[in-house]
């Protein structure tokens, strides 16, 4: 484990700016004073569009120094962007091994974020550079080039972030993922991973964060909306369909 919580100390933000969007969703709201515990090598955030997972697994990135816009750790000029108004204020409770990875030398600083948005326009430019992939990802499909980069770039203990890295993914794809992600735990790495696969919140002996109007909870898996709406989906589509297209 490198981080065993992230939190905003209260004193850090004024009543107006509590007041004002992302600390007015209650999963960040929650964040100011009580925190956010991890207590597995991975921990899925899961929740309904607008829930704030995204939000979250950004600021995560920009607190252990990665950049909000997705890439590896270590990157030289990942500092010059300005931060997210999170991102600026949330901190880390870093394990003794986080912390000497942290504020290591850059190169060998080991982590990665990979954020659906951007990912596309990101390998396009950084395919063939050190430190990256040799693969043209151009000249191949996306959920190609999502697996060159959790091939190449997931592969050494370190702090890895993913935003919904299911949106190009097969099924058989998604199960190579919950592989890797496995491995990389038992050999030292910590995975934050927001998704809304049911699939990939199944991965063995991780944690789950459901995030909604209510905060944050832990959930098993199978007491989580998404998989209990997948499931009633998959016995009787039409129960959710007739909803949809009638006229």
């Amino acid at each position: 484990m490198l981080i065993r919580r992230a939190f905003v100390r209260e004193e850090r933000l004024s009543d107006a700016e509590r007041e004002e969007w992302p600390f007015t969703v209650p999963c960040v709201a929650q964040l100011i004073g009580h925190g956010l515990e991890f207590k597995q090598p991975i921990t899925f955030l899961v929740g309904e569009n607008g829930s704030g997972k995204s939000t979250v697994v950004e600021a995560l990135a920009e607190a252990f120094g990665l950049d909000a816009h997705g890439g590896r750790a270590g990157r030289k000029y990942v500092n010059d962007r300005p931060k997210t108004a999170l991102g600026e204020v949330l901190e880390l409770d870093l394990t003794t091994q986080g912390a000497r990875m942290k504020s290591s030398h850059r190169l060998k600083q080991k982590g990665y974020f990979l954020r659906a948005e951007t990912a596309f326009g990101l390998m396009s430019f950084v395919s063939g550079m050190a430190g990256y992939w040799e693969q043209d990802t151009a000249m191949l499909s996306h959920g190609e080039g999502f697996l060159t980069v959790f091939d190449t770039m997931f592969t050494a203990p370190g702090f890895y972030i993913m935003d919904e890295p299911e949106a190009p993914l097969s099924f058989t794809s998604c199960l190579r993922l919950i592989g890797l992600m496995h491995e990389l735990a038992a050999d030292g790495a910590q995975i934050v991973c927001a998704t809304h696969s049911p699939l990939l919140a199944a991965t063995p002996e991780a944690d789950i964060i459901e995030m909604g109007d209510h905060g944050v909870r832990r959930l098993p898996w199978e007491e989580l909306d998404i998989v209990d709406h997948w499931r009633r989906y998959l016995n009787n589509p039409n129960a959710y369909l007739r909803h949809v297209t009638a006229r």
